[in-house]
């Protein structure tokens, strides 16, 4: 099962989140930054996709050092619609925060120094979306079966957004 097919799971799930409320507002929260920067939603993916990508390998890393629960309790305890710097400092150290800005940079034209602000605003998103799916979204989401940028678009279709 695909990750989306977990997130609307969730949504007819009282008992997870994941309800339509809380993926409206993840949807607003990218929104937002699309106005921010000023981009399209195409480039807005692509940083989605890059940003998942390295959440992705550090959440794999995380599990592996600590143990399956760690990934878990780490996207319980920094997923949000908010900025929140010290989920990126938690996630990533510094190098790895400029490599991710600079390589979604180089995908989307984008200034580096603007994506790596961006960084506290995304990293939220992206573990809110997992959390918004429950466990067995991020097993998929460890084991690579999705792209972050590709369960967001399918949720704003879905939504009608």
């Amino acid at each position: 099962m695909g990750l989306f097919d977990q997130i609307l799971g969730a949504v007819s799930n009282s008992n997870q989140q994941g309800g339509l409320g809380q993926i409206g507002t993840l949807l607003n929260t990218v929104e937002q930054l699309k106005n921010t920067t000023g981009a399209d939603s195409a480039t807005i993916q692509t940083i989605l996709t890059v940003v998942g990508g390295q959440v992705r390998s550090s959440l794999q890393d995380k599990q592996a050092t600590d143990g399956d629960g760690a990934a878990q309790d780490f996207v319980n305890q920094f997923a949000g619609t908010s900025p929140d710097t010290q989920a990126v400092e938690s996630l990533f150290s510094p190098a790895i925060q400029q490599q991710v800005a600079e390589i979604a940079a180089q995908h989307t034209g984008l200034d580096a120094g603007m994506i790596q602000q961006l960084l506290p605003s995304i990293v939220p998103v992206v573990l809110n979306f997992l959390q918004a799916g429950g466990n067995s979204a991020i097993t998929s989401f460890l084991d690579g079966d999705v792209d972050i940028a590709d369960a967001i678009k399918l949720a704003s279709r879905f939504l009608g957004r």
